[in-house]
């Protein structure tokens, strides 16, 4: 007896050629894959532009972001993209930390930071690093403070050279990941000082600092916190000024005073060790998920 004599129900067989919905795994997948063909489009640093041209991107989107960036033109003219790619804190605050000292001809800034970067090495094979892993790196950032530290007529052919060198995949991401071993390091030696704002920052913290940094800091393409940020700033005793530029205010200011109340938060990083009155030398502007370079008037 078959199905249909006995009365039984089947299912009804799925359309032909209907579409599977894909998993979220599948969506999140194709997410990650469509922004790194769209960091893949852009340089990892980028040329410099007026801070109007950032400000028309949200003309005609949240008017708070357009507010707290007219303020910001009163301090700063200029802005530099770099890729999103994870790195951009990082790629962000040596270029424009090397462009300082390239613009400035800085040569006792260049003689310290050259000494600062060399007493590391010893300190990274203290902290478990082979030096086959970081050698290179540490011998490519130090290439870039000797160049900038040359005596020319004229900055421009070496202000050139650096950005080209910045936007070589080798050089840049070297460089970068050579910070981000400094940063593990120091997280690191000062456990005591880092881990509790490990402990802040995560639900599920990881166990130990040694697994935190090897999760979140060194790894490239990490996003860079408030953390990495202190801890770099330390290790190399470089202060930097971030500009943090979100959503958050009511427009006008709440008091009808056409934005008087509503400005960028401002925090500086600047290590104990500096003298008092140490001034930033380098600016990042912060959007969610993303640093940029500015340029002070």
């Amino acid at each position: 007896m078959d199905a249909a004599s006995s009365g039984a129900q089947t299912e009804p067989a799925p359309a032909a050629g209907a579409p599977e919905r894909p998993s979220d795994e599948e969506i999140l997948a194709q997410q990650n894959l469509i922004r790194a063909e769209q960091a893949q489009r852009s340089e990892y640093v980028g040329n410099e532009e007026p801070l109007s041209a950032l400000k028309e991107e949200y003309i005609n989107g949240n008017q708070n972001f357009v507010q707290k960036i007219s303020k910001l033109e009163s301090a700063y003219g200029r802005f530099r993209r770099t890729r999103g790619d994870g790195n951009c804190f990082f790629r962000g605050f040596v270029y424009a930390y090397l462009e300082g000292l390239l613009l400035g001809r800085d040569t006792a800034e260049c003689s310290r930071i050259t000494a600062v970067v060399q007493g590391w090495k010893m300190r990274l094979v203290e902290g478990g690093f082979q030096e086959l892993v970081f050698e290179d790196a540490m011998d490519l950032l130090l290439d870039q403070v000797a160049s900038v530290s040359k005596p020319d007529s004229g900055s421009g052919p070496q202000h050139e050279q650096l950005l080209i060198n910045m936007r070589d995949d080798t050089v840049s991401n070297m460089i970068v990941m050579f910070l981000r071993l400094v940063t593990s390091c120091e997280v690191q030696r000062r456990e005591d000082h880092f881990f509790p704002f490990i402990m802040g920052m995560y639900d599920e913290p990881p166990p130990t600092v040694e697994l935190f940094c090897q999760r979140f800091v060194e790894p490239m393409g990490e996003e860079s916190d408030h953390l990495h940020i202190v801890a770099v700033t330390d290790a190399l005793q470089i202060p930097v000024r971030v500009v943090y530029l979100d959503s958050s205010g009511h427009p006008g200011g709440g008091s009808g005073a056409g934005g008087a109340d509503l400005d960028a938060t401002v925090h500086d990083f600047v290590p104990d060790a500096c003298p008092p009155g140490t001034q930033p030398r380098v600016h990042l502007l912060y959007r969610p998920g993303h640093y940029d370079i500015l340029y002070p008037r």
